[in-house]
């Protein structure tokens, strides 16, 4: 979208406004301590850079404001100084989504809507189906039956979404969506919707924010419908061309071996062109064959210099377990980040003076038997440990924590408190 202040927008002989740097970070900082829900919400405080609807308007779940994690040990575990992970998964519905999800929202509640709908791998699903819930809009998503966790297709059941299992996959239902969106009165609410977009680029502002305006050397995004990391860096080029920073962080995309179609693209042709790939991962929120935001997401790579990678299962499951051992839990999808930026620090594409956050675009719970079957030796299957190195193996067993089963005793107890401790109780 472009606004009169857009790098973008046409020129002509009127002045040229733009936004204040200094005043906006100080109205922004006073914001946080408003009482009124929209100056609470870390999308809708930075309202002014994005006007697309009227503060009454507004439909808000105080979304935004998700912390800035220090990563200590993943850090050291792969050479880095510095290594933060801004965790998205801490918003209302768990995801990333709530960011774009309430700017679309509240543009679809003012024009006078009354349903909305989406396709969705589930995060998407469950956002649109709280905000819908708030506003008081009906909801319809159409799901792959089969392919999204039981975690999020609860959320969107239990915010009253009319919610419809299509025996096809992400990329199909998309199909029968934008055919349905126009032939009935529903507001489309997948990230194709521009005000999607300019909801997630508020996480960029954010991150500065929390920096202390301290532009990162490194971002690292999930690559699913590719729509998050063309966000983020509509977000930062905007802050730049207004003046509140003077260069771009890096954006980088990683991808699941499985579901790579923009990793193979930019191998192929530089991404002058994609081919859909017909997805497989267990990081079901990235499980997208055809990204419907790609073209946006290779001008963004080669507008700052960031690189594809892609990962496979294993190196999911491990770079899952190690932010899981931080205290930091988030859902497969989000730890893609980490395993591929082992791989641009192991390279060299990534230096260890480098300043780098790794974005977690969703909740550990989200998908809690991915986590469960880790812990019990029941997630990966022979061909997918196969190649694995004694080093890799060794690192995911000492990692799984699974329960154990004891007897109501509490001698049984202290001797297996003995056996971890190696002391005696």
């Amino acid at each position: 979208m472009e606004y009169p202040w857009s790098e973008s927008a046409p020129k002509s002989d009127a002045v040229d406004f733009r936004p204040n740097p200094q005043a906006l970070r100080h109205l922004w900082a006073e914001r946080r301590t408003s009482t009124l829900n929209i100056d609470q919400s870390g999308v809708w405080r930075f309202r002014d850079l994005f006007p697309i609807v009227a503060d009454e308007k507004i439909v808000t779940l105080r979304e935004g404001n998700t912390p800035l994690y220090e990563m200590p040990k993943c850090a050291a575990r792969i050479g880095l100084n510095w290594l933060f992970a801004k965790h998205q998964g801490m918003n209302p519905t768990g995801s990333f989504k709530d960011t774009g999800m309430t700017a679309a929202l509240s543009v679809a509640a003012s024009r006078g809507y009354d349903w909305v709908a989406c396709a969705s791998t589930g995060n998407t699903s469950a956002a649109m189906a709280a905000y819908a819930a708030r506003a008081g809009l009906k909801a319809m998503v159409l799901i792959p039956e089969g392919k999204i966790a039981w975690g999020k297709l609860s959320q969107s059941m239990d915010y009253g979404a009319v919610t419809v299992q299509l025996r096809t996959d992400f990329d199909g239902c998309v199909r029968i969506l934008t055919e349905v969106v126009q032939r009935a009165p529903i507001y489309l609410l997948n990230s194709v919707n521009p005000y999607r977009l300019e909801g997630q680029k508020t996480p960029a502002f954010e991150i500065l924010e929390q920096l202390d305006w301290q532009v990162p050397d490194n971002i690292i995004v999930p690559g699913g419908n590719l729509a998050n990391s063309s966000a983020l860096g509509k977000g930062f080029a905007e802050l730049k061309h207004l003046g509140f920073i003077p260069r771009v962080p890096r954006i980088s995309v990683i991808q699941a071996e499985g579901a790579n179609p923009l990793y193979r693209s930019m191998q192929s042709s530089g991404g002058a062109s994609l081919e859909p790939v017909t997805a497989e991962t267990r990081a079901s929120a990235i499980r997208i064959g055809n990204p419907a935001s790609w073209k946006k997401a290779v001008k963004i790579l080669l507008q700052t210099g960031g690189w594809v990678e892609q990962v496979n299962e294993r190196e999911i499951a491990l770079a899952k377990a190690e932010i899981g051992a931080e205290g930091i839990g988030c859902e497969p999808a989000s730890a893609v980040t980490y395993a591929g930026l082992k791989k641009l620090v192991a390279d060299g594409r990534i230096g260890a003076e480098e300043r780098t956050v790794m974005l977690l675009t969703g909740h550990t719970l989200k998908d809690p038997e991915y986590t469960i079957n880790f812990h019990r030796d029941q997630l990966l299957n022979e061909d997918e440990l196969r190649g694995a190195s004694a080093e890799e193996l060794a690192a995911m067993k000492s990692l799984q924590q699974a329960p154990l089963v004891l007897d109501a005793e509490v001698d049984t107890v202290l001797r297996a408190l003995e056996t971890m401790t190696g002391q005696k109780a």
